[in-house]
């Protein structure tokens, strides 16, 4: 069973070597090729999260049988394997759920373009769950970076260049206050390995040297990978980057990319600075005040927009608030209910954005929502699964979003300053919500006019889009597991962050 310790390296080096496999490869194969890497590293990550969950402990691979500094280290425990796990599943299930639209939106050239994109994003982001090195994180969240502007500009229409311009200058701003902050704890601590750092934090920490820098370093690398994630305010790139690219790359790029982030971040406030001086160091509380906004914010902007996939993206915002304010709550309860909004909201997210494309499908292409009106009827399932993923946002019991609402609010209630805000905003933000998402839901079962009739609306059945009905189904599967049997998970998280330390 120790060769399972292997399987967490050969996945990254497994998804970084099919990228380059696919460029030589038509886009039949490469698309081929891309399932079949994403369903083995999925397997070896459930093969690894069993073998950690049955020893109890997390283990550390050393890549090229090398301690730091020589070498590089991948670190492993119950939560990084299980969001690997994660990550697989909502992969391919957004890539079958895109599976049609793939192919008349990407120039037939180009295809297998596509595929060595979503293969260097698998393998950044399982880099970036595993590595136990900051330069090594760093480097992963530039591959990521590049990977996520192809997956948006790859559809080759004026709209997608400018989101992908837009996304690459945000999310180069982010890398770059990452970097400077990646230097400053550097030159203070002379480490990069993320265990050897905390010592050398701790130890300044207690000796009371190198206060100042130490500040400056948390605070930037938390700003940088706030703006990356979409936290209000830096949050001006996503709606066009989600609006206008493929379905796959919609859905992809809100389930998983910010979460990506997100990962890493919460991996330094644990593993690098430790999270009891975090908590002392009051950065938090900035990050609580900025996902509140958010939460708000992100509501109000998705009520204004009459583009339904604009809509779902601005509501991104708001979730992305919610996981921001969760971790600004200080305490390990309100990291793990972050953590459990971040799964809720990936498999919640994605289903949102394949259930639209079929509901536009049966609009005659359309995103408008008066157009969309009996859209519910015309695609039966897509209606279906955009209702259930509309009553996960907004939080009603049995599906995964109201467990994370639960989760924030026995946390708030608890604190001691932040009860009220918490619990206004939650509450506030939920009606939001509500606002937002039963309208869309309405319209999409609200009986068309005269000016729909002219569209080039049609029925269309599950079997004329194979690949969107299996996702969809398990989609809507996975939501009402995560809603009716959360208690597996949360101890799992649980169990996973005491490994963290």
């Amino acid at each position: 069973m120790d060769f399972v310790r292997n399987f967490p390296f050969i996945s990254i080096i497994l998804s970084l070597f099919s990228g380059p496999l696919s460029s030589i490869l038509s886009g039949k194969w490469a698309k081929r090729i891309n399932t079949a890497v994403i369903a083995v590293i999925g397997v070896m990550s459930a093969c690894v999260l069993a073998y950690v969950a049955g020893t109890g402990e997390e283990f550390i691979y050393y890549m090229g049988h090398f301690p730091a500094p020589w070498g590089n280290e991948i670190r492993v425990g119950e939560l990084e394997a299980f969001m690997a796990v994660f990550f697989c599943i909502i992969m391919l299930l957004c890539m079958l759920g895109g599976m049609k639209e793939r192919l008349t939106q990407i120039e037939e050239s180009k295809q297998n373009l596509y595929y060595i994109m979503v293969n260097l994003l698998l393998c950044s982001l399982l880099a970036l769950i595993y590595t136990n090195d900051l330069f090594t994180a760093y480097v992963f969240v530039e591959i990521n970076t590049i990977s996520a502007c192809g997956l948006i500009m790859i559809r080759q229409n004026g709209r997608t260049f400018e989101a992908a311009i837009r996304y690459m200058i945000m999310s180069l701003l982010g890398s770059g206050l990452l970097l400077l902050g990646l230097c400053f704890l550097y030159s203070v601590t002379g480490h990069l390995l993320m265990s050897n750092i905390q010592q050398q934090v701790r130890l300044l920490t207690a000796m009371g040297e190198y206060h100042i820098p130490l500040m400056v370093a948390l605070c930037l690398m938390s700003v940088g990978l706030a703006i990356k994630s979409a936290l209000y305010p830096f949050h001006s790139w996503l709606p066009d980057a989600y609006g206008y690219s493929t379905v796959s790359s919609a859905a992809i790029l809100s389930s998983l990319v910010s979460k990506g982030y997100i990962f890493l971040l919460i991996k330094i406030f644990y593993r690098v600075i430790g999270f009891d001086i975090i908590c002392e160091s009051k950065v938090i509380h900035v990050l609580y005040v900025f996902g509140i906004m958010g939460m708000i914010m992100g509501s109000v902007s998705a009520i204004r927009e009459d583009n339904i996939r604009r809509m779902i993206a601005y509501s991104s915002v708001a979730q992305v608030g919610y996981i921001y304010m969760g971790l600004g709550l200080g305490t390990e309860a309100g990291v793990v209910a972050s953590i459990y909004h971040v799964l809720s909201h990936a498999a919640t997210k994605s289903l949102l954005f394949v259930a639209a494309s079929g509901l536009t499908d049966a609009s005659g292409g359309s995103v408008r929502f008066k157009d969309l009106r009996g859209a519910g009827y015309r695609h039966k399932l897509a209606g279906i699964a955009f209702m259930v993923g509309s009553l996960s946002m907004v939080g009603l019991p049995m599906f995964s979003g109201f467990i994370s609402k639960l989760l924030f609010s026995q946390e708030a209630v608890g604190h001691t300053h932040k009860m009220l805000p918490t619990l206004i905003a939650l509450a506030v933000s939920t009606v939001l919500n509500a606002v937002y998402f039963m309208k869309t839901v309405i319209s999409i079962y609200m009986p068309p006019g005269e000016e729909v009739e002219l569209a080039e609306s049609r029925n269309i059945a599950m079997r004329e889009q194979p690949g969107k009905s299996v996702a969809l189904v398990c989609f809507i599967i996975l939501n009402l597991i995560m809603g009716l049997n959360s208690e597996p998970i949360i101890h799992l998280i649980e169990t996973g962050l005491g490994m963290f330390r």
